[in-house]
């Protein structure tokens, strides 16, 4: 049983992981995490696209088979799940055999049901996107866009699914259920394309000109099209798990929104009897220089070379805080550096070393009990509190850029408070009343960053562990439990020092 089912989009084995890979999979995971310590039960599945036209013709050009091509550029791609911190729950690949098992099965049930036939193709064909278009596809100019690569004019026998007879029942159900397509914006972009008529989709390819697919199971000579493959992933994920289907969530590219996910797949699904997800929700692009980061542009990023430099977490805040999801957002390593020694290394990095380092200093390293509240103490709790309360709603609403920028503020208050109170001070005091407060402040400290650890959790996995294990806290909630304020870590003893976000080394300067 699953309460929470969440899906990536599957990454086609064409080349390695870029930055965009990478912030797909981490927002998917921070849903996920985010959901699990909301007490539901999570499912969250990612993959590799492994047949089609390109892989067989990038594996004959290496000369390698296409199996083996495709079995080396899925690894790099699992590979990179751990060190991004991903906690998904399974991974599919379209070349295994419990894939291809339900793409037949869910072919002959359309097939039977008389919704796929066979008919003569006309018309012009992208190698590179493996689509067939049409004249609606072209520039102003009559040229075709520089996303589909080579176009060429074929005629040739294939299989067909009744895409057009379903269109008046996709546009109603859009009518129906508005949040289907997050952001709304988006949905309106589907609903805009369903105003012109649909063709009937084309789901196969001969197999003498495309041998690396899923054959049909009713016409040994054709294989399947890539996207009615592709699509299934989803489903034959979890066909055999009771209770997980269907998905809440297909986490997805706004440039696979319209028609993949938004037209096919529902029509698909609808066709079969199959029950729809709760909703498509379609992230933007990352752009550098104000173009799109991707491998044919030759522009794109290796998540990984950042991680081996700063860490999977550091990576993980920045994609989250810097993209408002669902829009575009702007990648370049001065923003990335900008955002690691702002919030990670001045704000909460420097957060950790004061708690640590005046709870050893001034308490013997164990947390005081907090005595009364005076106003500064009552104002960073009524700062938290507000925090707290709208905390939860953005992420619910994926408004995680701004949950982050408000929780910062609040870390930022806590560096604020250290400096008003002063524990330095206050201890060598001989008052009592000062004794008082130096204990009530170094509480009030580590029990504030205990909070924002706790609401970083999802972001940061492994950096808010860290912080968890030096203030001596061991998690055992969900968020309506830990993100209350309380003295739980009330004679507990913290570590010594913990550096969390070191700052990136720079090269001396050369001698004249």
């Amino acid at each position: 049983m699953a309460d929470f089912y969440i899906t990536t989009a599957i990454d086609y084995v064409n080349g390695s992981p870029h930055i965009g890979h990478a912030y797909e999979k981490i927002l998917t995971d921070v849903i996920a995490r985010f959901r699990r310590l909301m007490g539901d039960s999570v499912y969250f599945l990612t993959g590799t696209d492994e047949h089609g036209q390109k892989v067989q013709q990038t594996a004959k050009a290496r000369g390698v088979a296409p199996q083996q091509f495709a079995d080396e550029i899925s690894a790099e791609f699992r590979a990179m799940l751990p060190r991004l911190l991903i906690s998904n729950d399974d991974f599919i690949r379209t070349t295994e055999e419990r894939h291809k098992r339900v793409v037949r099965e869910l072919l002959q049930r359309l097939f039977d049901r008389g919704d796929i036939y066979k008919g003569d193709y006309h018309g012009f064909y992208s190698t590179r996107q493996e689509q067939f278009l049409q004249e609606k596809d072209r520039n102003p100019d009559g040229s075709w866009p520089e996303i589909y690569g080579e176009v060429s004019e074929i005629v040739e026998p294939n299989y067909f699914f009744r895409l057009k007879a379903y269109q008046p029942w996709l546009v109603d159900f859009l009518a129906k259920h508005e949040g289907f397509v997050f952001p709304r914006f988006r949905q309106k972009q589907v609903v805009e394309f369903l105003k012109e008529p649909l063709n009937d989709l084309c789901i196969s390819r001969p197999r003498e000109r495309l041998e690396w697919g899923i054959p049909l199971p009713f016409d040994g000579g054709f294989v399947t099209y890539v996207w009615f493959d592709a699509l299934v992933n989803y489903y034959s994920a979890v066909a055999g798990k009771p209770g997980v289907w269907p998905p809440a969530w297909h986490v997805i590219g706004k440039d696979i929104l319209v028609p993949p996910h938004a037209v096919y797949w529902p029509i698909m699904l609808h066709a079969a009897g199959i029950e729809l997800p709760r909703g498509l929700l379609a992230h933007g692009w990352w752009l550098t220089s104000g173009a799109k980061m991707s491998k044919s542009s030759g522009n794109a990023s290796n998540p990984l070379d950042l991680v081996g430099e700063f860490g999977a977490d550091a990576l993980r805040y920045f994609l989250i805080r810097e993209m408002n999801v669902g829009q575009d957002g702007d990648f370049s390593r001065e923003l990335f550096l900008t955002r690691y020694n702002s919030d990670l290394a001045n704000d909460l990095g420097n957060l950790v070393n004061r708690v640590l380092n005046m709870t050893n200093r001034f308490a013997g390293g164990l947390v005081p009990a907090a005595g009364p509240d005076a106003e500064p103490e009552a104002e960073i709790r009524k700062l938290w509190e507000t925090t707290a309360a709208d905390y939860i709603p953005l992420f619910e609403q994926f408004q995680f850029h701004t949950a982050l920028e408000r929780l910062f503020a609040f870390i930022r208050s806590i560096n604020a408070y250290v400096e008003k109170r002063a524990p330095w001070k206050l201890a060598k005091s001989a008052e009592s009343a000062d004794k008082a407060l130096l204990a009530t402040s170094l509480a009030t400290m580590a029990e504030a960053l205990r909070l924002a650890a706790v609401a970083l959790r999802p972001v940061m996995p492994g950096a808010t562990a860290r912080i968890d294990s030096v203030l001596g806290y061991a998690p055992s909630g969900t968020w309506s439990q830990e993100l209350s304020w309380g003295s739980r870590l009330a004679g507990g003893r913290v570590a010594e020092s913990l550096v969390l976000f070191p700052r990136p080394q720079t090269a001396a300067p050369k001698a004249p």
